[in-house]
C-alpha cells in the first residue's frame, strides 16, 4: 500500500506543478494597451516601473478564482500596488475604478496610516501587521482569490482576510471613494495589474494558478 501511495504521489506531482503559469514580460501589456509601456523595463520575470508616468500594466489573461505569488521590491518612500479582477471599457480610465488593490508601500518612509500600508486591501482592510522587510529588499507577497473570499499574505503571514460579498465588506466599499465606481470588485473576474503609482517599483517571480475552471 505505500509503495502504491508513493507512486501516485510521484505521477500527480508533476501535474500539481504544472497548474502554476508563470507571468514573465510576454505576460503583460498596459492598460487598454497592446505592449509594455516605455517606462516599465521588462526582462525575464522581472518588471520594473522606472520612468513615471507610464501607466498601469496588466496581464493578458483574466482570472477568477486563483493563487498569485511574487515578489515585490518598492523604493524609498515608493507606492505601488497590485490589483486583481481588474475590467476594461471605455468608462473605466483607472486599473483602481474596478480592481481591489492589495498595497505595496514603503511603510516606515511614509506616514500612511495602517488602513493605507504593506499587504492591506487598500483603504478598506489593514494589514494585522507590518511584516515588511527594509527597502531595497524583496518582500514576498500572495493573494488567494477562492469565490469572493480574499487572503492576503506577506512575508509567510496572513495579513488581511475578507469577503466581497459579505455585508461588512459593502458597508466599507459604500463609506469609501470607491462607492462613486460601481464597477469596483463587482466582477467575479479580470485582469491582474500592477500600478504605476509615480515611484520605482520591481516585481518578479510573479505566479499565478487557477483555483477553478472558467
Amino acid at each position: 500500500m505505500k509503495k502504491l501511495f508513493l507512486a501516485l504521489a510521484l505521477i500527480s506531482a508533476p501535474a500539481m506543478a504544472d497548474d502554476w503559469q508563470t507571468l514573465d514580460a510576454s505576460q503583460w501589456r498596459a492598460y487598454k494597451g497592446e505592449s509594455i509601456p516605455a517606462g516599465w523595463h521588462a526582462e525575464g520575470d522581472t518588471l520594473s516601473m522606472v520612468k513615471s508616468p507610464a501607466g498601469d500594466i496588466v496581464s493578458k489573461e483574466t482570472y477568477g478564482s486563483f493563487e498569485l505569488t511574487f515578489e515585490w521590491k518598492i523604493s524609498a518612500g515608493g507606492n505601488s500596488g497590485v490589483f486583481f479582477h481588474v475590467q476594461e471599457s471605455p468608462d473605466l480610465s483607472q486599473t483602481y475604478f474596478s480592481g481591489p488593490e492589495y498595497q505595496v508601500l514603503d511603510n516606515k518612509g511614509r506616514s500612511e496610516p495602517p488602513i493605507e500600508q504593506a499587504g492591506g486591501l487598500y483603504i478598506l482592510y489593514a494589514p494585522e501587521a507590518d511584516y515588511t522587510k527594509p527597502v531595497g529588499e524583496f518582500n514576498e507577497g500572495r493573494i488567494l482569490v477562492d469565490g469572493s473570499k480574499v487572503e492576503h499574505w506577506l512575508n509567510g503571514h496572513k495579513v488581511a482576510a475578507y469577503d466581497m460579498a459579505s455585508d461588512d465588506f459593502k458597508a466599507r466599499v459604500a463609506a469609501s471613494k470607491f462607492a462613486k465606481w460601481p464597477a469596483f470588485a463587482a466582477s467575479p473576474s479580470g485582469h491582474i495589474a500592477l500600478q504605476d503609482h509615480g515611484d520605482p517599483v520591481t516585481y518578479r517571480n510573479i505566479r499565478i494558478r487557477r483555483l477553478s475552471a472558467e
